[in-house]
């Protein structure tokens, strides 16, 4: 177990404000040429994609990590309550409203996000089913356990909070113990909010495990990753043994974690292809220069997950209490 009398440290000044102005600016143009779902693809490894699956794929990598997390389709026991953690227009909101017949409570940073995300829910029939609203997923405006699934798709990696956390094992800690420190109050506030017995599940970009021998990352890989965080406005990364540790922490069951780098590896080059487009380049240019500077660095991700620096990093457990 864990514990801490300290309050949440504040987010760096101005991460919160550029979070939001990122999404702000871009999700006009991704929506434009992607859809609605703001995250990876799940591709078969090793294999080629055209254009005409990354959307398909978008909609694979939800059902994949369903799957992974074993979340039942079964009437009595499917999720009938659903939180959406930086749901980006609420792509995965309205998916799995759909798919349970769920309630959805979605929270994003951006206005704009949020507005045109209620607008899609409407125009889809699901307005009494999904809301988005513009909230902090460090402190979430909802109860304790209120949701039978809580949902992070690609949002963990802007997590800010440096909670300071006395561990009471101390093989929990990690050389890098101060990244470990951003992601504690972020997993402990999912599980907050997650009912007895609920499920969790997180899909977000990781750095590599460090080997025993390891302090930290080599300099080379940290200079990497600053050059992707400071174009998409992240926090320093941890590691996948990061996240089952803070889970073990937290009392949480059936943690299970996977390294999912491959299947998406074609994601960023088709990225980078769609930008190149017509469509793409109009859409950066009027954009602005937040979106402008995150497609300058896209080259970054494709070079982070060659090196194996960059992981794509799914983690699930379940809140102890009711199955």
């Amino acid at each position: 177990m864990a514990s801490s009398s300290t309050a949440p440290a504040p987010a760096p000044p101005g991460l919160k404000e550029g979070i939001a102005g990122l999404y702000d600016e871009s999700s006009g143009a991704w929506e434009s040429i992607w859809g609605d779902h703001m995250h990876h693809g799940f591709y078969e490894s090793g294999e080629a994609a055209s254009m005409a699956d990354h959307r398909r794929a978008q909609i694979r990598m939800i059902e994949e990590a369903l799957a992974f997390a074993a979340v039942s389709d079964d009437p009595e026991k499917k999720p009938k309550t659903v939180v959406d953690v930086g749901c980006g227009i609420g792509g995965s909101s309205r998916y799995l409203a759909k798919k349970y017949g769920a309630q959805c409570k979605s929270i994003t940073l951006s206005p704009v996000q949020a507005e045109r995300g209620n607008a899609l829910a409407a125009a889809q029939g699901l307005s009494d089913q999904v809301s988005l609203q513009v909230a902090d997923a460090m402190e979430q405006p909802f109860p304790d356990g209120q949701f039978d699934l809580v949902w992070s798709m690609e949002s963990g990696e802007h997590m800010p909070d440096k909670r300071k956390v006395t561990f009471f094992n101390s093989d929990w800690l990690t050389a890098d113990a101060e990244h470990f420190e951003i992601y504690y109050q972020f997993v402990s506030e999912l599980a907050r909010v997650a009912a007895p017995g609920g499920t969790i599940i997180i899909v977000t970009w990781c750095h590599r495990n460090l080997e025993p021998s390891e302090t930290s990352l080599k300099s080379d890989e940290v200079n990497l990753l600053k050059r992707i965080c400071d174009a998409y406005y992240l926090p320093d990364w941890c590691s996948p043994s990061d996240y089952v540790s803070i889970a073990k922490s937290l009392s949480l069951e059936d943690i299970k974690t996977a390294d999912w780098s491959e299947n998406v590896a074609p994601f960023w080059p088709a990225v980078i292809k769609s930008a190149l487009t017509w469509k793409g380049i109009t859409s950066l240019l009027t954009s602005g220069w937040k979106t402008m500077r995150g497609a300058m660095v896209m080259p970054l991700m494709i070079q982070g997950y060659k090196k194996g620096l960059i992981k794509f990093t799914i983690i699930t457990c379940r809140k102890p209490g009711a199955t």
